[in-house]
């Protein structure tokens, strides 16, 4: 029933925070031209990493093609290489020198976007490697797991990310970058005032996930407790990470990654049940997510 609101007093009002749902990120979504080609959906770099979690680049490059990135390519040490090119053959690979860790980041091709991180590892050799790539990256990258960890041991690297750039920290990440809080009200005050000194994008990752963009916070609406589970936040990284490649700028491809990430976890838990929700089945379901952005019946 109307009750008289103005609408386009509801469009134009400033506030510090906006809920996400279906009909906010409807008009983020850019649909496929008829005569594109791969070359046109961007190239992605995932970086990253290390013995025993080369899974964590499984997901991330399987969800970064699966989001529609036209090429991906999996940076790993040499130990990833025979388990990519079989888990996803659709992505290129490099790999680095060191058998086990990451050692020398170098991308002899050019790409649209970078997600680097998950699965690397914090040792000494992958720290002196990441921060000389960050000295010579200067577009906006997706940052997550082991390199926001290195970042936080030497707080000095911030001084060197590239403008816009998105953090995607869980909790306890979060906490070693802009240190602990009384309650969530403290928690956004600090995220806020570390995103504007540092000019960057954060997501803060948990139920009803907020991207934080300055002052400003986007609040979403989607997911539920069963993407709580291992690999959920590999996935949602290489989903951002295909969006960036694909030309959306740093917020909104943040805001997108959050919501259809939830979106498909929601699609897939409704087909299964919460505690049996695996990683990869966010994955599967991102082209059904796809589809009910639009879809009549749909009212997330």
């Amino acid at each position: 029933m109307d009750i008289g609101l103005d609408e386009q007093f509801l469009q134009e009002v400033s506030t510090a925070y906006e809920l996400m749902g279906r009909f906010e990120i409807q008009p983020i979504f850019r649909p496929r031209l008829k005569f594109s080609h791969k070359g046109t959906h961007g190239h992605g770099a995932i970086i990253g990493g290390s013995h025993g979690k080369i899974g964590a680049i499984q997901l991330a490059g399987r969800a970064c093609l699966r989001a529609g990135a036209g090429l991906v390519t999996c940076v790993v040490p040499n130990c990833g290489y025979l388990p990519l090119q079989t888990a996803v053959p659709e992505a290129m690979v490099i790999t680095d020198t060191h058998e086990t860790q990451t050692t020398h980041i170098v991308l002899p091709i050019n790409v649209n976007a970078v997600g680097i991180g998950v699965g690397m590892g914090t040792s000494e050799a992958t720290a002196i490697a990441f921060e000389a790539f960050l000295k010579v990256h200067d577009k906006p990258m997706v940052i997550d797991a082991d390199a926001l960890n290195i970042i936080s041991e030497s707080p000095s690297l911030l001084g060197f990310l590239p403008s816009k750039s998105i953090l995607t920290p869980h909790e306890g990440e979060l906490k070693r970058l802009v240190g602990g809080w009384t309650d969530d009200f403290d928690k956004l005050e600090k995220v806020k005032k570390f995103s504007e000194a540092n000019d960057c994008i954060i997501v803060v990752k948990g139920a009803h996930s907020i991207v934080v963009n300055g002052q400003k916070g986007y609040i979403n609406a989607s997911g539920n407790p069963g993407m709580a589970t291992a690999g959920s936040g590999d996935v949602l990284s290489g989903i951002i990470t295909a969006f960036l490649a694909q030309g959306y700028g740093p917020l909104q491809a943040a805001i997108f990654g959050v919501y259809l990430h939830g979106l498909s976890g929601d699609i897939a838990v409704s087909e299964s049940s919460p505690e049996a929700l695996l990683a990869s089945d966010i994955i599967k379901n991102l082209g059904k997510a796809f589809s009910a952005l639009f879809a009549v019946e749909s009212q997330t």
